[in-house]
């Protein structure tokens, strides 16, 4: 290990989820990255692994705040004949905390159903239901339907059309499920390979973006702020995947298992050391603090400094418990309950679109990430600056070569792009 991470010095830049890998001792993994495959368990459960989460004041409809969640890393889109779907035997979860204790007071859960699909192919149509638990009372929110996958023009045509007849609108809150283009971006081809990082200056720094092509499978909510109704305007979102229990000779045991979850983008992945990756998994954001030790004396830091010299905060970091705990200062959260939501207050202004900074609030965009998370956001550049000590005044340039994602936004819910064509077989290769 010390001649691979002496190794991987020579090659100048660091990010975080490299150092991660570093410090682990785990070597390259395709599709590692923000919080794709974070931990044992859950790498051999792809379709209950969360990914990432989004969360931020709608830019066409500022009276609502969309969430968006994935799940299901590194979809190759021509992937048949048995496409990518969300599982039948799974929750997905969608948590609010509108008064800052980390404990759901809003929460939407999914499920899903499969059918048998057409000729040789798998259905990647699927009912499902969402619930709405809210003040002790359980509603359903809608029954509906996704898309199908985007295979390709002939047994998907007009695929825009397709996936947009799939957003329902119930009451003003409207909400979709299906596969998306996954908006995560970063050089994670070139991060494994001892930091080989691409040089160049193009437009989006040289990088290349691993995730170009490959999708996720999404649920979406757009929620009326009159909906939330939360303590200084401010809430904690969370997402979860649970497993019905079962017993060893396979008949079914009563109760559910949370087998993953997200809040902040690389805090699993990067932070919690692998002997606990498993245990936050199943843990609620409530409980959190017993992870703290690691955020406060961050190894990370320590190895960023041993390898590069950048002059890192070793020690007290109350600036990564802001960030991943309880919200940075200036931002008006509300409470101060350590525990990784992603922190949204909805009072802040959207960012017009050619005024946003991909590097959000560390760039004076208080519409981006940590308030929230935009789809446009580069969290990796955003999470190496800021364990560097970019909030205590060690303001490192540091950067990954991948400033934007290979498919721009939609303007329209659900955002995230439609995903690529099957028959197009696109992966990996982003667009210049």
């Amino acid at each position: 290990m010390k001649k691979a991470a002496l190794a991987a010095a020579a090659l100048g830049a660091i990010t975080m989820s490299a150092l991660a890998a570093a410090v682990v001792g785990s070597g390259p993994s395709a599709g590692t990255a923000s919080s794709h495959r974070e931990a044992p368990l859950i790498s051999e459960d792809p379709s209950a692994d969360n990914t990432d989460l989004y969360a931020f004041r709608s830019p066409d409809r500022q009276d609502s705040v969309t969430v968006v969640s994935n799940w299901n890393p590194g979809e190759d889109p021509a992937a048949g004949p048995n496409y990518y779907t969300f599982s039948p035997s799974a929750r997905y979860n969608i948590y609010i905390d509108r008064n800052g204790d980390a404990r759901p007071d809003i929460t939407y859960r999914f499920r899903f159903q499969r059918t048998a699909g057409p000729l040789f192919l798998g259905n990647t149509v699927q009912k499902y239901s969402a619930t709405k638990t809210a003040n002790g009372k359980t509603t359903l929110l809608t029954w509906a339907s996704t898309p199908p996958n985007n295979i390709g023009p002939r047994a998907t045509p007009n695929y825009r059309d397709l996936a947009a007849k799939a957003v329902v609108n119930v009451k003003g809150t409207r909400v979709f499920a299906g596969q998306r283009d996954d908006a995560f971006f970063g050089d994670i081809g070139a991060i494994f390979d001892l930091l080989a990082f691409r040089k160049g200056t193009g437009a989006n720094g040289g990088g290349k973006d691993f995730f170009a092509g490959y999708a996720v499978h999404s649920i979406a909510l757009q929620i009326p702020i009159s909906e939330l109704n939360a303590k200084g305007s401010t809430i904690g979102v969370w997402s979860s995947t649970d497993r019905q229990n079962v017993t060893v000779n396979g008949k079914v045991k009563k109760g559910w298992t949370q087998v993953s979850r997200i809040g902040n983008p690389l805090v699993n992945e990067v932070v919690v050391p692998t002997r606990f990756k498993d245990v936050w998994n199943r843990s609620a954001p409530v409980n959190d603090k017993q992870f703290a030790g690691p955020v406060v004396k961050p190894i990370l830091a320590k190895l960023m400094n041993d390898l590069y010299k950048v002059n890192a905060p070793e020690d007290d970091r109350d600036d990564l418990v802001a960030v991943f705990g309880t919200g940075v200062k200036g931002l008006n959260f509300t409470g101060n309950t350590v525990a990784d939501m992603l922190r949204l207050n909805y009072s802040i202004p959207v960012t017009p679109k050619d005024k946003q900074n991909r590097l959000g609030v560390i760039a004076g965009d208080n519409g981006g990430f940590p308030n929230g998370r935009r789809l446009d956001d580069d969290v990796v550049d955003i999470a190496e600056r800021v364990m560097a000590g970019f909030l205590k005044g060690n303001k490192v340039e540091l950067g990954d070569g991948v400033n934007a994602g290979d498919t721009p936004a939609l303007a329209s819910f659900p955002y995230q792009a439609d995903p690529a064509s099957g028959f197009t077989n696109s992966k990996g290769q982003q667009k210049p």
